[in-house]
């Protein structure tokens, strides 16, 4: 509590004393607050704590910044923030925090508050937001449009599945990815550029749902996959610059050759 406080202080002096602080608002720091998730992002696919610990108080910088300017406008400051945030953990979690009549509390979000483990948790939660104050008007009006999309249909069918629209043996999903594919090949062969990426997108989703039925996030399997590439390249483009040759001059053989040793290495 007392680092908590010293940061306020902190930030206190720098917006009555810095003219770049001074001069902010929620529109200019926005793409600073989108830039440091996704740097909080790179640090935790990398598990490296130095830097999640810094990139965390970069993001809590911004909380504490948007916090700051709404108590300047008098709409709100970081006690309203952080009491809001205790009052809807409680709420939205009955089977920790039990209210006086657990049973009108069930009644109330139409299922019993009877928990066993993640997945009755997850229900629950999606039944309280719909009934809650100021809550979402329907199951997906809560998934953010500005979402990268990965993330979007990922969370997409995430709430559906919360509600019951989802497929009652896993397995099942496969006919459907091998459905998407065959209408995919069948747009591309008719050379319709418009119907293909649709049927692309619908790919895409399918695979998605299937990396979610078997419990693997989308988003961090590519993100590890985007990471082994550039790792397997920059082996690539080094090796052949030690060579004094370039790319462009190698054939996709040799190329490969190079490629293959690197997946050695990392197998090594």
């Amino acid at each position: 509590m007392e680092a908590f406080g010293r940061l306020l202080d902190v930030l206190d002096e720098l917006r009555e004393k810095c003219p770049w602080d001074r001069k902010q608002t929620n529109e200019s720091l926005r793409p600073n607050t989108i830039e440091e998730t996704y740097e909080l992002c790179d640090a935790l696919m990398k598990s490296d704590n130095k830097e999640i610990c810094k990139e965390l108080g970069d993001v809590l910088l911004h909380v504490l910044f948007y916090a700051k300017i709404g108590s300047e406008k008098e709409a709100f400051d970081i006690a309203d923030v952080c009491q809001k945030l205790c009052d809807k953990l409680i709420f939205r979690h009955p089977h920790v925090f039990p209210p006086a009549d657990i049973e009108a509390a069930g009644e109330k979000i139409g299922c019993k508050i009877d928990i066993k483990n993640e997945t009755d948790v997850s229900k629950m939660w999606e039944k309280i937001k719909q009934v809650e104050k100021d809550g979402n008007e329907s199951v997906l009006s809560g998934v953010p449009s500005s979402l990268p999309t990965l993330i979007k249909a990922y969370r997409i069918q995430d709430k559906a599945r919360n509600v019951g629209f989802d497929w009652e043996d896993r397995s099942q999903v496969w006919d459907k990815v091998k459905e998407e594919i065959s209408e995919f090949e069948a747009e591309v062969e008719n050379m319709d550029k418009q119907k293909a990426e649709e049927e692309f997108g619908d790919v895409l989703f399918s695979m998605i749902n299937a990396a979610r039925l078997f419990k693997i996030n989308p988003d961090n399997a590519l993100e590890h996959t985007n990471q082994k590439f550039i790792r397997r390249f920059n082996y690539l483009e080094e090796h052949t610059l030690k060579q004094g040759r370039k790319l462009t001059d190698m054939t996709l053989a040799e190329m490969d050759e190079i490629w293959e040793e690197a997946k050695k290495l990392e197998r090594e």
